[in-house]
């Protein structure tokens, strides 16, 4: 297989993986009443699983980058999607605000190492 079109696959992977992140990020908006509604809160106490998510992203861009500047780009980027999506599963379960919350916080973490990482990525193939 061609370098070029290994390239290609490999853009591929970090746009999909880009486009899951991005989504999952702003879906809750969309879906806050509902959230509210099935947790028995009020939409601005839904509202915190925005702001704890912003704030996972905050916390985790600078540690987890910095943690994995050791390994290998490609090995980063799954560890980072693994992590991301084991706690967005896990937030789709959530029965209760607390655990919820820190499900949200915990999925929130590799958001921006994996932009970071990704984009660094990205350049080095385009």
């Amino acid at each position: 297989m061609s370098t070029k079109k290994m390239n290609k696959k490999a853009l591929l992977a970090l746009a999909i993986g880009g486009f899951g992140i991005g989504m999952t990020e702003f879906v809750i908006m969309g879906i806050l009443p509902d959230v509210a509604n099935a947790l028995n809160i009020t939409i601005p106490e839904a509202g915190h699983f925005i702001a704890v998510y912003a704030l996972g992203v905050v916390v985790g861009a600078p540690i987890l980058s910095s943690l994995g500047s050791k390994w290998p780009s490609h090995k980063m980027l799954l560890g980072l999607m693994l992590w991301f999506t084991v706690f967005n599963t896990l937030s789709a379960f959530a029965d209760n605000y607390t655990s919820l919350l820190i499900f949200r916080f915990l999925s929130g973490l590799p958001h921006g190492a994996f932009f970071g990482i990704g984009a660094v990525v990205a350049g080095k193939l385009a």
